[in-house]
């Protein structure tokens, strides 16, 4: 890979990921997950998509291809990829420290339940159980992290649990399940596009301007949304013209058209 080529990549995987790092942090989803998550999928697609042709992918093949060891590969073919990270799911630290007031004894009442811990000081003290289970991260930043989120209340210098999850976004779930949907079509058309010939490529064009005038944006907008409406209602009656009867033998396909809107400030 060209230097020219590589740096242009970097750069937009880094700026791909964005939005998805901040739907993960708003969610709770530590670094860590991420990673073991992108572990998986590189061995899944280089298994599946990189094998030589008319050969069998090979452990050795698949461990050159991504870097990572044959033991790891091996390991990562073995997994189930639907469970939660194999079993080593790696929560973010606040995750970590609910976890822990949950379930450590030590910082429970008299009754089995979660205690109202002091701030500092004794054997159950919001100090210790921050030190026990989120590593170095400063008590004050934890707590201020958990109150934001809605999972701890402080009063008269004791901390009281709230919520028994830390969820600072809690993004509905159909919407999430949109995010592994659209996004994953909208990347597959152009990975398509990289490598297909001109009269294979697939539809994959917008509209962009850096300079419109602010105070003509809503009127912009309804009009976006209008027309895209009126748009996806067309496809709609036209698609469901041709679907395949139940008894139908033939080949099928699943085709969509995704229409988004999308607004910044020039400067950004």
């Amino acid at each position: 890979m060209g230097r020219k080529l590589q740096d242009t990549l970097n750069a937009s995987v880094r700026r791909l990921l964005q939005p998805l790092v901040r739907i993960l942090l708003r969610n709770g989803v530590a670094y860590g997950t991420l990673a073991g998550i992108i572990r998986q999928v590189y061995v899944d697609v280089a298994f599946r998509d990189f094998a030589p042709q008319g050969k069998k992918q090979t452990v050795s093949r698949v461990s050159a291809l991504t870097g990572l060891t044959r033991k790891e590969v091996k390991r990562l073919l073995e997994a189930d990829p639907h469970a939660a990270s194999d079993g080593q799911a790696r929560y973010s630290r606040a995750v970590r420290v609910i976890s822990g007031w949950l379930h450590d004894e030590r910082f429970h009442g008299a009754s089995g339940k979660p205690a109202s811990l002091p701030m500092d000081g004794g054997e159950n003290s919001f100090a210790l159980l921050v030190k026990e289970y989120s590593g170095d991260i400063p008590t004050r930043a934890m707590l201020t992290m958990l109150e934001e989120g809605g999972t701890v209340a402080v009063s008269r210098d004791r901390v009281r649990l709230v919520r028994h999850a830390y969820v600072p976004g809690g993004d509905a779930i159909e919407k999430i399940r949109i995010l592994g949907s659209d996004v994953y079509e909208l990347i597959s058309t152009i990975d398509h596009n990289l490598t297909a010939e001109v009269e294979n490529l697939r539809f994959q064009r917008k509209v962009s301007y850096d300079n419109i005038n602010a105070g003509a944006i809503e009127k912009l907008k309804k009009m976006s949304f209008t027309k895209a409406q009126a748009l996806l209602e067309q496809l709609d009656k036209q698609y469901s013209g041709h679907v395949a009867e139940a008894d139908d033998a033939g080949e099928r396909k699943y085709i969509s058209l995704g229409i988004y809107y999308y607004e910044q400030d020039t400067e950004e």
